[in-house]
């Protein structure tokens, strides 16, 4: 009798189980998207060949940073860059320094956390190193700059996926000398090259019209398109260019140049049809990643134009005139040891910009209430005193297109626009003297203006 029992039950439960699964066995999947359709839902191009370290980078078509992204780990590229390695210039650091450079300075991933606020230091703290670059754990020095057999790198690949047969080429300017500031400034190049493969397009209040401009989707950097005349510029002073922050990480003199972390131009040409785009773009760091900054504001030392008449709202970047209107009421206090770093720090800067022939660049500085901080750096430094902008300022000066003829124009000669940045940014910043503090700051002058000094002096003797 038990054993009945159990039986019945057990195929009362079967009875129950069988009817599930045949519901289950009725179910017909309508339809299941293969890979390729995915990918042409998703607008990334998934079926690129991975790069080295089994890295897997999808590239979007209107992100220029993901073809970028893609091209920096791709097999092509880390060849051409050994290859570039292999053959010092007469005279260079031996390939045992690059490999000393490689172990000291490339951060691992793991190590980000404890890396990040060395790496991104802002330039606001009160820390010695208030206004130095990031990272001078090792001098440019010790670094492959003097592996120049291919000063730029050109990488080329192709997708015929289901959004089409398009053919990517990048060109990575001064691949082998970015590639070593990237190791002192970022926590890694997997970091670097990870932030890089997604971007989103940003409107940036003051940049031109019509200039394309975008963040990483981490906000850690900034790109902007570069014109011709730009990159031609920077292609002429990038020797002088990394040679300054060599010298200034390895000796630890301040500067607040923002750095540029890499110049690329990347081209798509549409096999079908024949379409094809241009773009040439920096990479630059995010100067206000990780703040609340409220206050913005882009200063270059002149008074003509600089004025935003809308300055209410957020995001808005207010100009010289604004720091001017507010200064009687709200002014910007720093502290006896920030204001002589800040000096410091620009008054290298400039010489350095005025004997490379570069002006009309600003000093960038975000009020961060929350953590009581300056955040501030150099931008737009991309752009030398040409012919055109000869003619520019005889134009302003003459007041024939409008504007006060005694106010001095915005775009002047490299040493004229050097001293009157200098003399702005110590008026605009107010010093809160502490018992230590002298009647004047009088910041040291760098070897080049005591040589204009004397070949000044020399020449009224005379």
């Amino acid at each position: 009798m038990p054993f009945l029992n159990f039986y019945r039950s057990l195929n009362k439960n079967f009875v129950g189980s069988a009817q599930k699964l045949d519901t289950l066995g009725e179910y017909n999947p309508v339809y299941v998207s293969s890979f390729r359709e995915l990918e042409l839902q998703a607008g990334a191009r998934l079926l690129l060949p991975v790069g080295v370290n089994d890295t897997v980078i999808p590239v979007y078509d209107d992100e220029p940073t993901s073809v970028i992204s893609y091209a920096l780990v791709s097999p092509d590229y880390h060849d051409k860059l050994s290859d570039d390695g292999e053959r010092p210039k007469e005279g260079g650091e031996s390939l045992a320094s690059l490999q000393f450079f490689d172990s000291v300075n490339f951060q691992s991933v793991h190590s980000f956390d404890e890396t990040i606020s060395e790496s991104y230091r802002s330039l606001g703290s009160t820390d010695d190193s208030i206004l130095s670059m990031s990272g001078s754990r090792t001098s440019l020095v010790l670094d492959p700059f003097s592996y120049t057999k291919a000063l730029h790198v050109r990488v080329s690949f192709e997708d015929n996926g289901p959004l089409g047969r398009v053919k990517y080429t990048v060109i990575c300017y001064y691949a082998k000398r970015f590639e070593a500031l990237r190791r002192i400034c970022c926590p890694s190049e997997v970091d670097f090259v990870r932030s890089l493969s997604r971007c989103k397009k940003w409107g940036a209040q003051g940049g031109k019209s019509n200039v394309f401009f975008a963040k990483t989707l981490d906000d850690r950097f900034i790109i902007k398109q570069v014109t011709k005349t730009e990159l031609e510029s920077f292609i002429k002073f990038a020797p002088g260019y990394f040679n300054y922050l060599s010298e200034s990480t390895g000796t630890g003199s301040p500067t607040c140049l923002a750095k540029i972390l890499g110049i690329y131009q990347v081209t798509s040409k549409h096999l079908k049809g024949g379409k094809e785009s241009r773009i040439d773009v920096l990479v630059m760091e995010n100067l206000l990643f990780g703040r609340n900054v409220t206050t913005l504001y882009d200063l270059k030392g002149s008074s003509r134009s600089r004025y935003n008449p809308d300055s209410n709202g957020s995001n808005k970047v207010l100009l010289d005139q604004n720091l001017i209107e507010a200064m009687p009421t709200s002014p910007i206090f720093v502290g006896n040891k920030a204001k002589r770093l800040l000096e410091r720090a620009v008054w290298n800067d400039t010489s350095f910009l005025a004997s490379i022939d570069v002006m009309d660049y600003s000093l960038l500085v975000g009020v961060d209430e929350e953590k009581h901080e300056l955040v501030l750096g150099i931008i737009d430094f991309m752009r030398q005193y040409t012919w055109d902008k000869h003619l520019e300022t005889w134009v302003k000066a003459s007041g024939i297109l409008g504007g006060p003829k005694n106010a001095s124009p915005t775009v002047i000669s490299p040493k004229q626009y050097k001293k009157r940045f200098r003399k702005a940014m110590t008026t605009y910043f107010l010093m809160v003297p502490d018992q230590w503090s002298p009647p004047t700051i009088i910041p040291s002058k760098s070897q080049t203006d005591l040589c204009e000094e004397k070949t000044q002096v020399g020449t009224s003797v005379e």
